[in-house]
């Protein structure tokens, strides 16, 4: 079962008012006193109230005086630099929750722009949007070109380094892409040059029709037609 959260308001029954004094005053000297044992830090605590004659210290009156008189041994400016009363404590409060509410309305609208945005890229009609949701809607557009425009330049930049890669190994080996990863490939030695051109002559012997273009009793000049006119462009051959 959850705890229902405490209103932060004067309590005005006062049965219920005297009841939580010493609820929270039994919590707060032994949260006090968790503090000082577990991090080994000076620390005391006075408390006044309507319902007692005396004030109620802890760790006792030598060491309030104690921890006291350490702390008037401090500069002034030292002394309020960390020091926080009810109020401040509020306005402190007041102004976090503000951050948050004003980071919270913020990102709720760059929601709520960035649906109007793709929603017009599905032909919905700007015609029911306000001056302000264009605004916002043209600098949600100018946010997502720069991201795009972001992200081109570093592609780029990835292809001009692997162009360099590719350069740079070109003297001694191929660069070839094997699972995402660069790895330099060996060029072929002479013997498998020699073995590969072999290859490729015997090749040719086998099947010599398909080099000089025999069709039965016919034969294709391989580099010109039946009128002896040849294919290459006057240009280059005239």
């Amino acid at each position: 079962m959850t705890r229902k959260k405490v209103e932060l308001a004067y309590i005005t029954n006062d049965y219920a008012r005297k009841a939580t004094f010493k609820k929270r005053k039994k919590g707060l000297m032994k949260k006090v006193s968790e503090l000082s044992t577990l991090c080994g830090i000076d620390a005391c605590a006075i408390l006044y109230s309507p319902y007692d004659s005396q004030p109620e210290v802890w760790p006792s009156s030598l060491g309030v005086q104690r921890v006291v008189a350490r702390f008037k041994k401090m500069p002034g400016m030292e002394q309020s630099k960390k020091m926080v009363n009810q109020e401040s404590f509020l306005r402190q409060r007041v102004a976090k929750g503000n951050e948050q509410l004003k980071k919270q309305r913020k990102d709720n609208r760059e929601k709520e722009i960035t649906r109007v945005m793709f929603q017009c890229l599905t032909g919905k009609d700007l015609q029911t949007l306000n001056i302000v949701d264009i605004f916002d809607l043209g600098w949600m557009i100018d946010q997502n070109l720069k991201e795009i425009n972001k992200r081109i330049e570093s592609l780029k930049k990835e292809a001009q380094s692997l162009a360099a890669a590719t350069a740079t190994a070109a003297a001694t080996g191929q660069l070839i892409i094997k699972n995402g990863e660069k790895v330099l490939e060996e060029k072929p030695t002479f013997d498998t040059m020699d073995a590969i051109q072999g290859q490729q002559w015997f090749i040719d012997l086998v099947n010599p029709n398909e080099q000089m273009g025999f069709f039965g009793d016919d034969m294709m000049l391989p580099f010109g037609d039946a009128n002896q006119n040849a294919i290459w462009p006057n240009g280059f051959f005239p």
